[in-house]
């Protein structure tokens, strides 16, 4: 139900294409894409997995976080072919998000991070929110090179079916304002390992699995977006090596959200 090659070509394609990708917008040096989800959706994975891939090697890298009593912003710059270069890709990390109250990241900090008010590093903590007057380091007038240029949910396969009531108007909330801040958004459904086996021992089965189908299916209902902007991905958790189908398919998710982070410059671009 979707195209996709499964070769080592396609892999150095897509390599290539991320890997020297350079965002379209003249005042822009980088793309920042923020991964925002649940508690164990994923995000730091898919940050060691990306990484990964380049390296040629599965690379593990601290979490962002867990605990819900204050979190880091992070960025993550990925290098490109070799290493050396960082390519125009930074991937912002945080704390998962919560249902109900949402504990972790307020809506107010969440969108002070894509606007740009927030600078790196920066240790929130639920009793004292993002403001001008008492966050160092707060970034008063942000430029563009600053702020988030896509927003990239991340939701468990495994999960998406029993996530609470709560996190669907959570979503619904942030989404919203997030659009009225013209932000473009997308979603990764990790985990899809679990809920199908014949991708579990083949990951370019993906797209032939009415489980994964119907997962996907299931998150755009819970985001309120389309199916088109949801992409499944398999990260690397307990694999010593890479191999190339699981890395075209974080490659091509990579791909889906430059796309949207170009959308964003070609919005906002000085004439």
């Amino acid at each position: 139900w979707r195209q996709l090659q499964w070769t080592e070509e396609q892999r150095m394609t897509l390599m290539k294409s991320v890997g020297s990708y350079t965002p379209s917008c003249p005042e822009v040096t980088e793309a920042r894409v923020l991964l925002l989800g649940p508690v164990g959706s994923g995000k730091s994975s898919f940050i060691s997995s990306v990484q990964s891939v380049f390296k040629g090697r599965v690379t593990n890298r601290a979490m962002v976080g867990s605990c819900s009593s204050s979190f880091t912003k992070k960025f993550f710059r990925i290098h490109g072919l070799g290493g050396e270069q960082p390519s125009g890709l930074v991937l912002c990390d945080t704390v998962g998000l919560g249902d109900a109250a949402m504990m972790g990241p307020s809506l107010h900090d969440i969108l002070s991070i894509i606007q740009g008010f927030v600078p790196e590093g920066h240790k929130f903590s639920p009793d004292q929110p993002v403001n001008a007057s008492q966050t160092h380091g707060y970034v008063k007038r942000p430029s563009l090179r600053e702020k988030i240029h896509c927003v990239a949910f991340v939701l468990d396969a495994s999960k998406v079916f029993t996530y609470p009531k709560s996190l669907n108007s959570s979503f619904q909330q942030l989404r919203e304002h997030i659009s009225d801040l013209g932000v473009h958004q997308v979603a990764l459904l990790t985990h899809i390992d679990l809920i199908c086996m014949e991708t579990a021992k083949d990951v370019a089965q993906v797209y032939t699995s009415r489980p994964v189908q119907e997962a996907i299916t299931k998150a755009a209902a819970l985001l309120g977006m389309p199916p088109s902007y949801i992409v499944p991905v398999k990260n690397y958790w307990s694999e010593l090596e890479v191999n190339v189908s699981a890395d075209v398919l974080l490659l091509s998710a990579v791909d889906h959200m430059l796309q949207y982070a170009d959308l964003f410059f070609n919005d906002n671009s000085p004439p």
